[in-house]
């Protein structure tokens, strides 16, 4: 099976432009949306978008949730502020792939524990299979206000 997924952090609203957001975060985003940029009524997008995405492939998806954290805690309280002001709101989000043609193959490859004892790998346990968040992470998107949007498709 081929899985593709990905996890990014966005900072949405109807009314506050995602420049606006840029300014008071004082942080670059990796992608900006301006609502009504495509077409205005309705307008496409729905929201002002400020999001910051893991560039990094193969990973999974615990290990991209915590390079994007990582990016996005030096501005943590700016984000509290700019979240408990009500015009926008955060969300982590998660999306995985199942049967994706572009996606990662299941590896087949032998792991080998501390002791040297060889484990065989069965099929359906795709490496990129199972994620996690520690408690400090929580504690973090907690902290900023911020909810968790899971979407996989197959």
């Amino acid at each position: 099976m081929r899985i593709s997924q990905r996890a990014y952090f966005d900072v949405s609203s109807e009314t506050v432009p995602a420049a606006a957001v840029t300014a008071r975060l004082a942080m670059e985003p990796d992608q900006l949306k301006v609502r009504g940029a495509t077409r205005a009524e309705p307008p496409v997008p729905s929201v002002h978008s400020w999001s910051v995405h893991c560039q990094e492939p193969g990973l999974r998806l615990d290990a991209q949730i915590g390079e994007i954290l990582g990016r996005i805690q030096p501005v943590r309280q700016r984000l509290a502020d700019l979240v408990d002001g009500g015009e926008v709101s955060a969300r982590l989000v998660i999306v995985r792939c199942f049967n994706d043609e572009h996606g990662e193959e299941e590896s087949f490859e032998a792991a080998v524990t501390k002791d040297g004892r060889v484990l065989e790998k069965l099929p359906g346990q795709h490496q990129l299979l199972g994620w996690y968040l520690t408690a400090q992470q929580l504690e973090f998107l907690v902290s900023i206000n911020c909810s968790i949007w899971a979407d996989e498709y197959g």
